[in-house]
């Protein structure tokens, strides 16, 4: 099974603003009236669809979610943030699921951002040190179950704590 991979962000802003600005062309074309110069036109297009572009580039950067199961230090990593799937309590997972735990009141939302972003729902996760944290997911319950399949379990139920040395 492949790596889970959740976009951060569509391509279908940024075709929506190229067909409006098409279509804006072609009337202005057909209509009568002063004509823009084709150099300004020409400016206009790469400026509109160059922020459309960025906005979009920048959303999936900085919101894409991915499960790495591979490699030497499995991961879910949100934007550049990533959590070690080792650390994932993978009891209190199962218990969200089941809605008989949630999210400690206050809980980072991974990727950084005040709150979960518009359209998604925040995976509440339980780490090794005892912190929750909310993952930003448009499927919950697929990324739940990417989790599940691709950590650790932990022996006991219980989540794993490490000393002040790492041990």
């Amino acid at each position: 099974m492949g790596p889970y991979v959740e976009p951060g962000g569509s391509w279908r802003p940024f075709w929506l603003v190229a067909g409006a600005l098409g279509l804006v062309v072609v009337l202005a074309a057909l209509l009568p009236g002063p004509d823009l110069p084709a150099p300004v036109w020409a400016l206009v297009a790469v400026a509109v669809l160059g922020v459309a572009a960025g906005g979009v580039l920048s959303a999936r950067r900085a919101w894409t979610v991915r499960v790495d199961r591979e490699g030497a230090d499995p991961a879910l990593a949100v934007g550049r943030e990533r959590v070690l799937l080792a650390d994932v309590d993978t009891a209190h997972l199962r218990a969200v699921g089941e809605g008989t735990a949630g999210v400690d009141a206050g809980a980072p939302v991974l990727g950084g951002g005040w709150s979960v972003p518009r359209g998604r729902a925040g995976l509440p996760l339980r780490l090794a040190d005892g912190r929750t944290v909310l993952a930003p997911t448009r499927d919950p319950a697929a990324l739940a179950a990417a989790l599940l399949a691709a950590a650790p379990d932990t022996p006991d139920g219980a989540p794993r704590t490490k000393g002040t040395l790492g041990s």
